[in-house]
């Protein structure tokens, strides 16, 4: 065996991704959302990660030759309404495909431990399916941080409840993941930093800046080493000059915080009426 046989014996295959829809993206995050993982989007309110969360259901039935995974996807929800108006919007920029929105599952989602029993009955759904039906390719959760917002105390007692559920609830997903080559996408929420002097470096910083302020993903330290890849979404507000007067424009930034196979980067993105797409840099 030639050397390099062995080492292309050795070396994985590669990950299949799903596209986000849009080539500069993809291009970003190498080749779009990695299967067999679970990559988080962190944000404010406002920022976009529902936005790219929708678009990324529609882009998962696109053909893989388009960057797509032939699939259906199951979102599960856990701030209610879903989102079928915005969903159908999206849409529009996907002609290629036949009844998209009926390729996608919709659940919602009461507490952190209804999450846990959903993923334990949906091996089912995964394993057995019609067959008019595309397989589950994609899971979203939208969001995480609100399953646990109510559900535990600030004490050592039930913060230790809380870790130990993240734990179970991100095996779940990372063993689905890996079993039936899901690309799992869990949006979560951030809080503001009122004292940094101690504060943790996870990933490429410490804190994270988004309207001007200093904020860092939810959940703490716990939930981060619960993840493969954290995207952190940002808005800014920037006064422009307009002939006479002033006008307020809204720049939104999507950047890598960790992850095993992106470097820290970052790229702007817009938001309109019709898609989500990244503006060259």
């Amino acid at each position: 065996m030639k050397p390099e046989d062995l080492l292309q014996h050795l070396s994985p295959n590669p990950v299949q991704k799903c596209s986000l829809g849009c080539p500069i993206l993809d291009g970003f995050l190498g080749g779009g959302i990695p299967c067999n993982s679970i990559t988080e989007l962190v944000a404010e309110s406002g920022c976009g990660k529902t936005q790219i969360s929708l678009q990324l259901l529609l882009s998962a039935q696109l053909p893989t030759s388009l960057g797509g995974l032939s699939a259906s996807s199951l979102y599960l929800y856990s701030e209610s309404p879903f989102p079928l108006r915005r969903l159908h919007q999206l849409s529009s920029s996907f002609p290629t495909l036949h009844n998209p929105l009926g390729n996608i599952l919709t659940h919602p989602l009461h507490s952190a431990h209804h999450l846990f029993d959903v993923l334990s009955q949906i091996d089912s759904l995964l394993l057995s399916r019609p067959t008019s039906f595309p397989p589950i390719k994609l899971i979203v959760i939208d969001s995480i941080a609100a399953l646990f917002r109510f559900e535990f105390e600030n004490n050592a007692r039930d913060l230790k409840q809380r870790s130990g559920l993240f734990f179970k609830i991100s095996s779940k997903l990372k063993e689905q993941a890996r079993r039936f080559g899901l690309a799992v996408v869990v949006i979560n929420q951030v809080v503001d930093v009122i004292d940094d002097s101690d504060s943790l470096r996870i990933g490429n910083s410490t804190c994270l800046y988004t309207s001007e302020r200093k904020v860092c993903a939810a959940l703490g330290l716990s939930w981060a080493n619960c993840i493969n890849t954290r995207l952190f979404l940002s808005r800014n507000e920037e006064r422009v000059a307009d002939e006479d007067c002033f006008t307020t424009q809204t720049r939104r930034f999507i950047r890598v915080v960790f992850a095993p196979h992106l470097p820290d980067s970052y790229c702007e993105f817009v938001i309109t009426r019709e898609k989500v797409f990244a503006l060259e840099r």
